[in-house]
């Protein structure tokens, strides 16, 4: 195992009526700008319990970030924040509008010309105006880790950012919220969490036991209740196990003290940002022919994986790491997302090439857990994508 320090500050209040709390979490004297997607907050309910909670406060709104969160609309609400001189920011809704706080939280406090250029020159964050979030959408894990990413369309980029002034200081996980989600949602909500731990540890080998055992636990409840919360949603029991897997996927406990990958999502957030492509449904696309490219490095980890979470024990090492890629791509299939890329556009041929330029332009030379894979080798591995 290797050295690491370890620090989550986010305060997580979680389960049924929790919303209400609100108010404890929250300096008395705050201006509160709230910060919402496209109103399903409002159709469900939450929009109404959250105003009720805040009732005492001066709150502004801000609705309509969108599924990825957009540069130009977030500078907008920048301007909101300095107009109105908020001092506290609330996320209500998925990932994307947490993250979008985040680059706003850290924006606020940015003495340079660019906000932009936080992303673009990847400066950490380590001063940001207070924020918590009210969670809507399990997925990403923003609500408990201190990273972001953002997209900006006039450039057709999608870029990260993080630093320790980015953990929200407290998140409200109320697992009722999902029964108002959509299915594809949830979908890619399973799907994005899956992708989040292999990324984390479908490398090698590297004697971190527990963390793989955190790992794996992961991965078995959420093939055991993801079947169960698209059947039934209101199952609070799947419900509530759903939502805090998604949490621990990446709020930084399984990724200390073992090797990570991260390629996937390199790759994943450049479909997006060329054709739109739901988050989740990029990954769920790159990540077999990924692990087929790099099958030499990762069949030790794939073999593990394929015992440990899929119960398959019989055969080679190099057949068990083979079907545990085949039941990968079964589990994202099962639930209804295509991974191949010529199922989500026609306009496919070039992108490898495309992708593995922008790589070259940005010297993102070296990818995944060895550091070794090359905009040639991003290029290749897209194309088997196809």
């Amino acid at each position: 195992m290797k050295n690491f320090e370890f620090k989550n500050p986010t305060k997580i209040i979680f389960g049924k009526g929790q919303i209400e709390k609100l108010s404890q979490e929250i300096p008395e004297n705050a201006k509160i700008l709230m910060l919402y997607g496209g109103g399903s907050i409002i159709r469900n309910g939450i929009y109404e319990q959250v105003k009720e909670a805040l009732s005492g406060y001066e709150v502004v709104e801000f609705g309509g970030i969108p599924a990825n969160p957009e540069y130009s609309v977030l500078m907008d609400a920048l301007k909101v924040i300095r107009d109105k001189n908020i001092t506290f920011l609330l996320a209500v809704g998925g990932g994307s509008v947490i993250d979008g706080t985040k680059f706003l939280s850290s924006a606020a406090e940015y003495e340079g010309e660019t906000p932009w250029d936080i992303l673009a020159q990847k400066i950490p964050t380590t001063k940001a105006m207070p924020f918590g979030t009210v969670l809507t959408l399990p997925a990403t894990g923003s609500e408990m880790n201190s990273g972001a990413v953002i997209t900006r369309a006039e450039t057709k980029e999608k870029l990260g950012m993080g630093g320790t002034g980015l953990f929200p200081l407290f998140s409200i996980l109320d697992p009722q919220v999902i029964q108002s989600v959509p299915s594809r949602q949830l979908v890619n909500g399973i799907t994005d969490a899956f992708t989040h731990v292999l990324e984390q540890y479908m490398t090698y080998p590297s004697g971190a036991i527990l963390q793989d055992r955190f790992a794996e636990s992961i991965l078995q409840t959420l093939i055991e209740v993801g079947p169960k919360v698209l059947d039934d949603p209101t199952d609070h029991v799947a419900a509530s196990n759903f939502m805090w897997s998604c949490t621990m996927a990446l709020n930084g406990l399984i990724q200390k003290g073992v090797p990570t990958d991260w390629a996937v999502h390199a790759m994943g957030h450049e479909l997006t940002a060329l054709y739109g492509i739901d988050h989740a449904r990029t990954l769920a696309v790159i990540t077999p022919s990924h692990y087929k490219f790099n099958f030499e490095t990762k069949k030790e980890k794939l073999a593990q994986y394929a015992e440990r979470v899929w119960n398959i024990t019989e055969g080679s090492l190099d057949h068990k790491a083979s079907a545990a890629i085949e039941k990968t791509e079964e589990f994202f299939n099962l639930m209804g997302i295509d991974t191949k890329l010529s199922a989500y556009t026609r306009d496919y041929h070039g992108t490898a090439e495309e992708i593995s330029k922008r790589f070259k332009e940005r010297g993102w030379t070296g990818l995944g857990e060895h550091q070794s894979l090359t905009p040639d080798d991003v290029q290749e591995i897209v194309k088997r994508a196809y």
